[in-house]
């Protein structure tokens, strides 16, 4: 089950950067997680600051 960034994201860039599999990218108004190559690892979710990225 991969994750996705929810609603609360406030383009900050933190999580893009910690994605090991590069899989984050900026969307139109805040950044998107590419469910077909995420590895469910997490790291996106533990460096949020507003806890946006949730397991789908």
């Amino acid at each position: 089950m991969a994750y996705f960034i929810g609603e609360e994201c406030i383009a900050c860039g933190s999580c893009e950067a910690e994605c090991p599999n590069s899989c984050i990218s900026m969307g139109d108004d805040r950044y998107v997680i590419d469910a077909e190559q995420c590895i469910e690892c997490g790291a996106c979710a533990s460096v949020c600051p507003v806890d946006a990225p949730k397991p789908e």
